[in-house]
């Protein structure tokens, strides 16, 4: 009886202290919650706005600064420059682009994305 008594008191304690280390991981994965949730929603103060130095002239701009544009991903850039290459091949002495408008003779650009970007784009 007296181990009996022992074993009990072992399950017990083991009981307990699987029951603290549930609690403890509990409240350690609510805590990791609220500082993701905080630290998204919480204003720390930093911006994500995409900002430029200058101008972009999508004439002679390169694959990296035309990726630069918002809504202007690796394809999207990819066919301005073949664009801008055939168009050149066609007439070396006149701009493929002289305006935003220009722009959406390229496959993929319509006017809303020429209007996302104009604020950007220098045309020279």
């Amino acid at each position: 009886m007296e181990v009996d008594t022992h074993i009990r008191q072992a399950e017990y304690k083991q009981s307990r202290i699987q029951s603290f280390a549930f609690v403890i991981s509990v409240c350690v994965c609510v805590l990791l919650c609220l500082g993701f949730v905080a630290r998204r929603f919480g204003g720390s103060g930093e911006s994500y706005d995409i900002k430029l130095d200058e101008k972009v002239n999508p004439n002679i701009a390169s694959l990296a600064s035309l990726v630069r544009l918002p809504g202007i991903g690796p394809g999207r850039a990819e066919a301005i420059v073949a664009f801008r290459q055939g168009f050149s091949a066609q007439d070396a002495n006149t701009a493929a682009f002289q305006n935003g408008t220009d722009l959406q003779k390229v496959k993929g650009i319509g006017p809303k994305t020429v209007q996302d970007i104009s604020k950007w784009l220098k045309f020279e």
